[in-house]
């Protein structure tokens, strides 16, 4: 899956795009496409259900297991990685990627500039793709809970899709 114009012996680049790719859907997908034209090998990470609850705060409504089904199978997906700890630089070290993926709703941010600090120390690019303003997990999981009644799940949320 070369995808890059870079010829010869040069070592491929591995671009990580890490998400939590919960509900999937068109800016998902965006991503992980535009992702793919910018590296020979792309990884994507899937951020593992106890760190989502760790860092905003909330369960996923899909689990893990099934949201690294879903991108492995996504044809430009060339690896996952389930992302088990909350620090970037510590699934760098895990992964060994030269460019991260990340939505331009990150950038100017305090947590994208902590980011693009850490990760110029070590020599890795970032790269921001548009976000996609009129799709989001967060829109679909207001929906479904408009949709459906109210009903606490074992996983703590509000709605359950199976």
């Amino acid at each position: 899956m070369a995808r890059s114009s870079a010829g010869g012996s040069a070592a491929p680049v591995v671009g990580y795009a890490p998400g939590a790719y919960d509900l999937f859907h068109i800016g998902h997908l965006n991503l992980l496409k535009h992702a793919a034209e910018h590296c020979d090998v792309l990884v994507a990470g899937v951020v593992a259900d106890e760190v989502l609850l760790q860092t905003k705060g909330r369960l996923p409504v899909v689990p893990l297991a099934e949201r690294l089904e879903i991108v492995r199978n996504i044809r430009f997906v060339d690896r996952v990685h389930a992302e088990v700890v909350p620090e970037k630089l510590d699934t760098w070290r895990a992964v060994g990627f030269d460019v991260i993926f990340k939505g331009d709703d990150w950038r100017g941010t305090a947590k994208g500039d902590k980011l693009e600090a850490d990760f110029r120390a070590v020599g890795v690019r970032v790269h921001y793709f548009p976000y996609t303003v009129h799709t989001s997990s967060t829109m679909l999981r207001s929906a479904l809970t408009a949709l459906v009644p109210q009903q606490a799940g074992p996983r703590g949320t509000a709605v359950r899709v199976s």
